[in-house]
């Protein structure tokens, strides 16, 4: 994912990536949205991208298919908070390429879209960069894993994550890796040598000290992420530093509202 997000912009920088913005929304509305509210919604579908209350990181995040929102480097101050309600149309052509897309090409096609929607509506320009960053590296326990690994026959590939609860069938580690990458805003660097394919239910309560909101008062019975990691998959999360592919803004503006 991301040599191939390196790969589009060094393509951008050079001049020669102008075909990959000829898939466009047929019509995109953009507007600020001052209301200090904390929910965001988003709906996309088949014909349009509908957000509310959507930060205008979230969007860079999406487009540029980061696992965080620390790898976009040099926003200036009031794109940092900014929030913006967007609502996109897709036009027949892209409706039915979308219908008839496998998820990567589905993935691929709406990720060049919120591309071109943010070099227009907010002239965005970027470069990438790679720098030395917090990460965190996946290890084994001393207990060793407590996983069960997939069996030939038994289903794969399945991943379901709602609130603090997540269950997976037949995922290798590297797919843990991107989901509490995006889950802890940084970084996860798998280290525990562990080829297989594994299914496992993880269970944890909210920790405020990692970006997560408690949701409900009173104590949890629970763990945080990092200790259920631990006790009931057999795996511990170390920080340390490495390099992370980055983002960096050269240009952006404030959209005209529309």
């Amino acid at each position: 994912m991301i040599a191939g997000l390196r790969k589009f912009l060094l393509l951008v920088v050079a001049g020669i990536a102008a075909p990959a913005f000829a898939q466009t929304f047929d019509v995109v509305s953009v507007k600020p949205n001052r209301s200090g509210s904390g929910s965001t919604s988003v709906n996309a579908d088949d014909e349009r991208y509908q957000a509310t209350n959507i930060l205008l990181k979230t969007l860079i995040q999406d487009a540029y298919g980061l696992q965080s929102r620390e790898q976009i480097i040099g926003l200036p101050g009031w794109a940092n908070s900014a929030s913006f309600d967007i609502d996109a149309k897709f036009d027949i052509e892209t409706m039915a390429k979308l219908k008839a897309a496998s998820r990567d090409e589905d993935t691929k096609l709406r990720r060049t879209m919120m591309e071109a929607m943010l070099n227009d509506r907010f002239q965005l320009k970027v470069h990438p960069e790679t720098k030395e960053l917090p990460i965190y590296e996946l290890t084994l326990a001393k207990s060793g894993s407590k996983m069960t690994e997939a069996k030939p026959g038994d289903p794969k590939g399945s991943m379901n994550s709602s609130n603090q609860k997540l269950t997976v069938e037949g995922i290798p580690i590297s797919s843990l890796c991107n989901y509490l990458s995006v889950r802890l805003h940084r970084k996860v660097v798998d280290k525990t040598g562990l080829p297989g394919e594994y299914t496992f239910m993880l269970q944890w309560s909210p920790d405020e000290a990692a970006g997560e909101s408690p949701g409900t008062t009173g104590a949890s019975p629970l763990p945080t992420l990092f200790t259920a990691l631990q006790e009931l998959l057999g795996l511990k999360l170390e920080p340390g530093k490495g390099p992370v592919d980055t983002v960096v803004v050269d240009h952006i503006e404030m959209p005209s509202e529309n």
